[in-house]
């Protein structure tokens, strides 16, 4: 699998989470089309990067299986920090002029740049991860009912906490992520309208910061525990990791995101800690995606993934968690009266 810059190490807070993020600078379109006759499918990635433990992650997720099941070429593209449309707009035209088929958008960051490339290149599936605002006979809009499976997170963390206070982490206060907040509320608030929750942002756009670094998110984190929480959930990308390692060291809950981050390598020092995680089936969104192109019949318009079609959910791979039976049977009849719409979750607080 091709990546279509270069790896540039950051140092982060703790060893334990160094990870990588990319420089900037996309190869030549000339470059990226020497891979022989495969088919070709690229992903460019969000802030953060592939190797945040969660939302980019679990996109590499399916375009890793792609490349298995499919035999198809894949591609990636990293971004910069500060970068901005136009950036985004070079990285998706060069990925477009390389062949690859389609070219998928890790976040609604990438719409405007989407709706500028995606004309030129009428040939091409454009995949658009987690936006409706941009579409197009070839952009197919891959996005997910999170407040839903944030709702059953609040559920969870309201029935195991013990000091009746409960923390949620934003990276970044956008609309999308004021869904993850609105459906954890409610949740919490449906099962012990008792329990404080504290709300905090990392930053606030156009400063995108707070979905990559997680030296915030440890910060916040620390805080809230201070202030008693003794569950945190973070909607953070990356910075979620710090959050997540101030929680496991301060023997308290967090509760992951995006991806099962029990399961995720550079989290496995705090995995006893993961009480759950709230999943976005992002890698089944882009092998579907991939697979309607190879198989000639590409998606398109808004592909939504809900808990009725198990696209969002809460992650069991804790036994801690399984463990709590009243707790799983909590989140289960609350997983079925959203889905036979007994319950209808909010999407802004």
């Amino acid at each position: 699998m091709r990546r279509f810059t270069r790896i540039a190490t950051v140092g982060v807070a703790s060893a334990a989470l160094a990870l990588s993020v990319t420089a900037c600078g996309d190869k030549k379109s000339s470059d990226a089309g020497s891979d022989g006759g495969a088919p070709k499918a690229a992903i460019a990635y969000d802030i953060g990067g592939r190797g945040d433990q969660s939302f980019n992650d679990a996109a590499y997720a399916g375009l890793s299986k792609a490349e298995k099941d499919l035999g198809i070429k894949g591609n990636e593209a990293e971004p910069a920090e500060g970068e901005g449309d136009p950036d985004k707009i070079q990285r998706l035209t060069s990925l477009a002029r390389a062949g690859n088929n389609p070219v998928i958008g890790v976040g609604f960051a990438y719409a405007p740049a989407i709706a500028a490339v995606a004309p030129k290149f009428p040939n091409t599936t454009f995949g658009l991860i987690d936006d409706t605002s941009k579409t197009g006979k070839n952009i197919a809009n891959l996005v997910f009912n999170e407040e839903q499976g944030s709702y059953l997170a609040g559920v969870a963390a309201a029935k195991v906490t013990k000091s009746k206070t409960v923390g949620f982490i934003g990276g970044v206060e956008t609309p999308l992520i004021k869904k993850f907040e609105a459906g954890f509320v409610q949740g919490v608030k449906d099962t012990d309208k008792n329990v404080n929750v504290k709300v905090q942002y990392l930053t606030q756009p156009p400063d995108f910061g707070g979905f990559s670094k997680p030296d915030l998110g440890k910060a916040a984190a620390q805080g809230q525990l201070d202030g008693g929480a003794d569950v945190i959930y973070s909607a953070a990308g990356l910075a979620g990791a710090g959050s997540i390692e101030a929680a496991a060291k301060a023997k308290k809950w967090a509760i992951g995101v995006d991806s099962d981050q029990y399961n995720q390598a550079g989290l496995a020092t705090y995995k006893e800690y993961i009480l759950t995680s709230v999943t976005k089936d992002v890698a089944d969104s882009v092998y579907n995606l991939i697979k309607s192109v190879k198989d000639g019949k590409p998606q398109n318009g808004e592909i939504r993934y809900g808990l009725d079609k198990d696209g969002v959910g809460l992650a069991t791979s804790n036994p801690a968690f399984t463990k709590m039976t009243d707790v799983v049977a909590a989140v289960d009849k609350a997983k079925a009266d959203i889905i036979a719409k007994k319950i209808t979750v909010k999407t802004a607080p």
